[in-house]
């Protein structure tokens, strides 16, 4: 007579990749809830909080709080995606759903960041004529449509977690090679770059609004210098090769004759 205990087993087992499988969509929604709101909080539009609607306190308090903000998305995103903190992680929460807890507190902290965001007075530059004030609203839509665009160019499931929750309890790793897909083949980061447009492409440039974008490249500029430092780690020439053929962040640019081989700027 088969065990009862045995019998349990894999009926436990279904429920946790439900379970895990649930946990992946409501990451990839907080995801794509939060991807909207960034969206209408730097176009200064809609119910939610935005880069310019709320302001209490003094200037200096404000920046203050802000750049706590940005020090606490900073630290997630960057010690997260850390091998050793992946490692300590997944001995407290499933293998499949290590990627899925990574989207969902980050979503969390960049949603915590837009809530609180103090707004800063004063307007840096301030475009009224058409057809500019149009194109700028373009340009910032382009950005937008580039970064996420580039989820697609390698793979949007797996990089948001959901291929991995719907997959074997140890989910084996993909062979890690460098990928040249579409935009990837004109810049190294065309999520980043769609970021980057997207962060100063305003007809209304404030003192917040400058503020947000100025710590939001600088974390990419540091952010980019790491990830690329474990590419080179886990992929050795064959990204050396790349990075020399294809520029970081400009589309054009000669990547070996502006001295990007190592990580420098280009």
């Amino acid at each position: 007579m088969r065990n009862p205990s045995t019998r349990a087993r894999p009926r436990a087992q279904t429920a946790g990749v439900h379970v895990a499988r649930a946990y992946a969509v409501i990451a990839y929604a907080a995801f794509l809830a939060v991807s909207l709101w960034g969206a209408l909080f730097l176009a200064d539009v809609g119910p939610t909080p935005t880069v310019d609607s709320h302001r209490s306190g003094p200037t200096w308090a404000a920046v203050l709080v802000d750049l706590g903000l940005w020090t606490v998305f900073a630290l997630q995103h960057s010690l997260m995606a850390r091998d050793s903190v992946k490692t300590w992680l997944t001995r407290v929460v499933p293998e499949r759903v290590e990627r899925s807890t990574y989207v969902l507190t980050g979503s969390l902290a960049l949603g915590l960041l837009f809530w609180q965001w103090q707004a800063l007075p004063g307007t840096v530059w301030q475009l009224h004529a058409q057809p500019w004030v149009a194109l700028t609203w373009i340009v910032y839509g382009v950005g937008w449509a580039i970064a996420i665009a580039a989820t697609f160019m390698t793979d949007h499931w797996e990089f948001l977690g959901l291929r991995q929750a719907a997959g074997p309890r140890h989910v084996p790793q993909s062979p890690a090679i460098v990928s040249e897909r579409w935009m990837y083949s004109w810049v190294r980061h065309p999520m980043m770059l769609g970021l980057l447009v997207a962060f100063w492409a305003t007809p209304h440039l404030t003192a917040g609004h400058l503020l947000f974008a100025l710590a939001a490249t600088g974390y990419i500029a540091v952010g980019v210098h790491f990830e690329e430092r474990d590419l080179r780690r886990h992929l050795g020439s064959a990204y050396d090769d790349y990075a020399r053929r294809v520029p970081r962040f400009v589309p054009g640019l000669n990547a070996s004759q502006m001295g990007d081989v190592r990580g420098e700027t280009t």
